[in-house]
């Protein structure tokens, strides 16, 4: 499965159409959710997907506007709520496992919070000029950018908080490329690498490159703090208030955009260049509550990065490989020792075995490279020990476009 996203661009008369339709599927939603506690509450009655979806048309019989709403979006809000219960019951178990903290109960979504329709089958059109035919709403521009490859499952249709629609199509596609594992070497191998992911660099290679961090939350965060003073001076509940909130969506989103064009094109150029790319498995969740480093690990986006290259690599036919983070920065990838003393403050490795110096984060991405081609059955290469020299003095420049260069 693959997703293809594009930019919408409606009528003013067709945003109010999918507005309105958006706010019936809210309010079908919550109506779905309060049967559901009613009939659990009074009637110790558990009801189904298919209960709800045959009521669907009594209700366009009963409540007229339902009519003007395709009737498979419609199935796909009791879709939801019966999705959000089986989630709701599933993390329940987890709980009692001691696997989480919190079920959370399923909710009542309040205006603004329930934010695209979904059309599963059909109701929907690509015409040849890459206009979008919906039913109900009628001929949508869409800007379609690139070719859709496959057989196109479902659409939905969003918006964000700064006004902007997508429609999102979730395609099949058949013959990808296989990976096929390379055969058992012990030989260096030039198209596999390690990646050590971190703050003082974004990223550091096993072949010595080194990526700085672009750090575009840190850079908007001036133009970010006067819309958040703006809009905390506004009244609530007046338009100049709904005008700030989307002025400080937009900052918010620019920073999103920036963050996710440089993944773009770090990830492709790495799948480019590497057959097999070694990433540490972080827990970026559980790293995030340090609140000192939060906002910088946020805004490093590792995870980002990761599932970008990952999914690249597959559609390539090439493998990314995940391996446990544990003593990768302490154990010395010269002679295998453990510096159980190593401080987060000492940049440069210095092993109490052998004496071998190498920088802290090369010596994780080549520890990295040589566990992630173990875990592949390629074996541990032989490698030149890097002296801290080789080095580069400063990470590997970015070119205009926004993509390094190796």
């Amino acid at each position: 499965m693959k997703a293809y996203k594009f930019r919408l661009y409606p009528s003013s008369e067709q945003e109010k159409k999918l507005n309105k339709q958006i706010e019936l599927c809210r309010q079908l939603y919550n109506s779905f959710i309060i049967e559901r506690r009613y009939a659990y509450r009074e009637q110790k009655k558990s009801l189904t997907y298919n209960y709800q979806q045959n009521e669907i048309p009594e209700l366009k019989n009963t409540f007229v506007e339902y009519k003007g709403v395709h009737s498979q979006v419609l199935q796909d809000v009791a879709q939801r709520v019966n999705r959000a219960y089986k989630n709701f019951f599933r993390r329940n178990n987890e709980k009692k496992e001691g696997k989480r903290q919190k079920a959370g109960f399923p909710r009542l979504k309040g205006k603004g919070q329930y934010k695209s329709l979904t059309y599963p089958q059909s109701g929907f059109l690509i015409l040849e000029n890459g206009q979008l035919e919906l039913s109900k709403i009628g001929i949508i521009r869409m800007f379609q950018h690139r070719e859709i490859n496959g057989d196109i499952k479902t659409l939905n249709i969003s918006t964000d908080k700064t006004g902007k629609w997508y429609a999102s199509f979730s395609v099949e596609q058949e013959n990808l490329p296989v990976v096929v594992p390379l055969p058992f070497i012990n030989e260096p191998t030039e198209n596999t690498i390690g990646a050590d992911v971190g703050l003082l660099h974004l990223i550091t290679f096993s072949d010595g490159t080194v990526i700085d961090p672009p750090k575009f939350l840190r850079k908007g965060e001036k133009s970010i703090g006067k819309a958040q003073k703006n809009l905390s001076q506004k009244k609530k509940g007046s338009s100049n208030r709904n005008k700030s909130k989307i002025i400080l969506s937009k900052r918010h989103k620019k920073v999103k955009n920036q963050r996710e064009d440089f993944a773009h094109k770090l990830s492709k150029n790495i799948v480019d260049n590497n057959d097999v790319i070694v990433f540490e498995n972080l827990n970026v969740k559980g790293m995030v509550k340090n609140h000192r480093l939060a906002k910088s690990i946020a805004d490093a986006s590792w995870n980002t990065l990761v599932q970008y290259t990952t999914y690249k690599a597959e559609s390539a036919g090439k493998e990314v490989v995940l391996v446990d983070p544990r003593n990768t920065s302490k154990t010395c990838s010269c002679c295998g020792h453990i510096k159980d003393d190593l401080k987060l403050s000492q940049r440069i490795f210095v092993c109490n075995n052998c004496g071998y110096k190498i920088d802290r984060d090369l010596n994780a991405a080549i520890n990295i490279h040589n566990k992630g081609l173990e875990k592949v059955g390629r074996g541990t290469p032989e490698f030149t020990p890097v002296e801290i020299g080789a080095l580069p003095e400063r990470a590997t420049p970015v070119s205009e476009a926004g993509s390094p260069r190796f």
